[in-house]
């Protein structure tokens, strides 16, 4: 009989255990600083991360600087919330003050504490969403906003196509497991990057504590952010977790002027997801420069058109005043790895031989630049001005010419 209630207990136990990991979303749990500090230390050499999707991406250039599964398909728990916001802060009013509902107050998981018939500002909703993780908040936010919680994600992917957000989905307002309700590290860092640029949502997300006001009353909030207020450079973005996309941390960093959003999905810990972001952040700040290549290209393509202007010949023109330009960049500035600074190659090709009239903006070639064999950018050369055909007058005003001299 002992047995039987033993083994029920601990059966019991299980269920409880289970259930509070499917919704503890952003639980507290230690993550020793003594640790944290060793990682800045491991820097010079390519990460090793055991979270299981991860990406550095670059804000300036937009390209991926280093990545791990960076496309593959996750859950995102509630870094959700980062759309969540975005579809707030350009749909909603944040002076509005709303009453709770019954199913808002009833979400489980993380929660900012709401009850039925609360009172409280879109604001401190905002707030309570992205420091605290308030799932309740995120149902409240999305019954306003969308109508409902189905109205609301129809917001939420007209939005995430709108950003050509192609690999996302989303199902809910905060992200508890679904298997239609998806994103990738790569999607979720170019999120990030676009939601930063919302001054407000750039304000909120490196808030470490707020005050809201419910009823009337104020609660004191702490962002869930462990990197925030401790790691150089950290200005937010948010955390998560579910049992599906494991432990995740997406974290936005300027460091003069060069700007990198980390995303780590899948990681088994706290501890593991906050160690594998700090990896991430060090390598790419201790390996990596913002490098102006427009101001490399202007000097090649300067140096190129002294050469060979000249050899350029257009037939049968009045005359040949045909000046050359170069195509905007992609990005006139670009992550490049220190040690492979001088592995940038230039390759300019151009047509030498043309047939007058040549219109303005006719293509003469293109120049290509390339790091260790891959391509970063193409841009075209072209004429800025045409380049007219000889007509009859032309030719009898240089006959008459050669017969007076």
């Amino acid at each position: 009989m002992l047995k039987k209630v033993f083994c029920m207990l601990i059966i019991i136990n299980l269920i409880i255990m289970n259930i509070s990991i499917v919704y503890a979303d952003d639980e507290n749990e230690t993550t020793e600083k003594s640790n944290m500090i060793e990682v800045t230390n491991q820097t010079k050499d390519e990460p090793i991360l055991n979270s299981r999707i991860a990406v550095a991406y670059d804000r300036k250039s937009g390209k991926v600087i280093w990545g791990k599964n960076e496309n593959k398909k996750s859950a995102m728990a509630s870094t959700t919330k980062i759309m969540t916001s975005i579809i707030l802060l350009e749909n909603g009013d944040l002076t509005q003050t709303v009453t709770i509902s019954a199913k808002a107050a009833g979400t489980g998981g993380s929660r900012l504490g709401l009850k039925k018939d609360d009172k409280i500002t879109m604001k401190d909703l905002l707030y309570g969403l992205m420091l605290k993780s308030g799932n309740d908040a995120a149902v409240a936010i999305a019954e306003i906003v969308g109508g409902s919680v189905e109205g609301f994600a129809e917001l939420m992917n007209a939005k995430a196509k709108e950003l050509g957000l192609e690999n996302t989905h989303y199902v809910t307002p905060h992200g508890l497991d679904d298997p239609e309700h998806y994103t990738t590290a790569y999607e979720l860092a170019k999120l990030a990057d676009y939601a930063l640029k919302n001054e407000t949502f750039a304000k909120v997300v490196n808030t470490q504590n707020y005050t809201v006001t419910i009823n009337g009353y104020p609660k004191e909030i702490s962002n869930t952010n462990e990197l925030l207020g401790y790691l150089n450079g950290v200005n937010g973005v948010k955390t998560g977790f579910t049992n599906n996309a494991g432990r995740c941390l997406v974290t936005s960093v300027n460091r003069d002027g060069f700007e990198i959003i980390t995303v780590v999905l899948q990681a088994d810990t706290k501890d593991i997801r906050t160690k594998d972001s700090i990896k991430l952040i060090e390598y790419v700040y201790e390996n990596y420069e913002l490098v102006n290549i427009k101001d490399i290209i202007d000097e090649k393509f300067k140096n190129w058109v002294l050469i060979n202007k000249d050899r350029i010949q257009v037939n049968k023109c009045k005359y040949n005043n045909m000046e050359l330009y170069l195509t905007d960049l992609d990005n006139d500035v670009v992550p490049i790895k220190k040690s492979e600074k001088d592995n940038i190659n230039i390759d300019i090709n151009s047509l030498y031989y043309f047939e007058a009239p040549v219109e303005e903006g006719t293509i003469i070639g293109s120049l290509k630049v390339d790091l260790n064999e891959n391509t970063i950018d193409v841009v075209e050369i072209k004429n800025a001005y045409t380049v007219e055909k000889k007509d009859i007058w032309d030719y009898f005003s240089l006959f008459a010419f050669e017969l007076l001299h």
